[in-house]
């Protein structure tokens, strides 16, 4: 397996590179992984990561619900039941920061295809990207979406999308600057780019440490905070308009990490955790457990 090293932070290039902490891959393989950080931008980032061509049995588990889709078990159960309130969540929040009740959008890491049926639904063209190949067939059977496989990114019409959407996809991109550029070209004069990534600088975060479940080692390959992400858009002409928490995302987060520490579920305890994470927020959004980066 070819893993790759690095000699500079992925984002702003800094030599101040230093390992943090070591954390687990719960869902899979179950080694562990060396966490490093920037001293220049404050990336996070896992060090010795399986290259492009490597990384794929990473991916390969029932329990990967982006890919699967399952609903096994008490948190997946869960996590479906409040998807089905935030995706009409995110259909707002397009129509509201485009200004605009119908477009062309892009959703990149489309999943199962859900948020894209949901934008379908309100009138807007969409388009989707999915590497998975069973995501993409559960997306063709149960909303009849034909998404395209990673290759045709760079097939797509230069200049051309009002929106376009990475929910807890860029963490995952090996390529990170190469992909934000093609990303820039493609949004519509006045277009929006909405990033969805974990926030390691959050207090569930905090708490959790080495368990925290959104380092999700190795298929997380970068681990932003805020000043991270602005230093990567800014490099490529984009700026952040505004950040907003994704507020159930520190319960979920809490739950799965309360399962990788004891070994088993803690939900009051992972509850409790998930509310002191959201009131720090409240004070300062950039302390949320997940974070909604908007950008022109």
């Amino acid at each position: 397996m070819a893993v790759i090293h690095y000699q500079h932070c992925p984002v702003c290039g800094g030599s101040g590179i230093n390992p943090v902490l070591s954390a687990r891959d719960f869902t899979v393989s179950g080694l562990s992984f060396s966490i490093w950080e920037c001293t220049d931008c404050r990336l996070r980032f896992t060090q010795d990561v399986p290259d492009q061509e490597s990384i794929g049995p990473y991916y390969q588990s029932d329990a990967y619900i982006s890919h699967s889709d399952t609903k096994k078990g008490l948190v997946n159960s869960v996590y479906h039941q409040v998807r089905n309130f935030t995706l009409k969540q995110k259909r707002k929040l397009i129509t509201r920061i485009t200004g605009r009740s119908h477009g062309r959008i892009l959703d990149i890491g489309a999943g199962t295809g859900a948020f894209l049926d949901q934008m379908s639904q309100a009138g807007w063209k969409v388009t989707g990207l999915e590497p998975d190949a069973g995501a993409r067939m559960i997306a063709a059977e149960k909303y009849r979406l034909q998404l395209l496989e990673p290759s045709g990114f760079h097939q797509l019409e230069t200049g051309s999308y009002d929106a376009i959407t990475l929910w807890h996809v860029l963490e995952h991109v090996h390529d990170l600057h190469a992909y934000v550029e093609r990303i820039r070209t493609l949004l519509a004069p006045g277009g929006v780019l909405v990033l969805a990534l974990p926030n390691y600088s959050s207090e569930d975060a905090r708490i959790y440490a080495e368990n925290w479940a959104a380092y999700d080692v190795p298929r997380h390959l970068y681990h932003f905070c805020p000043s991270a992400v602005k230093q990567l858009l800014l490099m490529h002409g984009l700026k952040i308009q505004s950040i907003r928490p994704m507020w159930f995302d520190s319960f979920y987060i809490s739950l799965l990490s309360e399962q990788y520490r004891h070994g088993r579920p803690g939900y009051f305890k992972a509850f409790l955790n998930g509310l002191r994470s959201n009131n720090k927020a409240i004070s300062n959004k950039e302390k949320g457990s997940s974070l909604i980066y908007i950008a022109r």
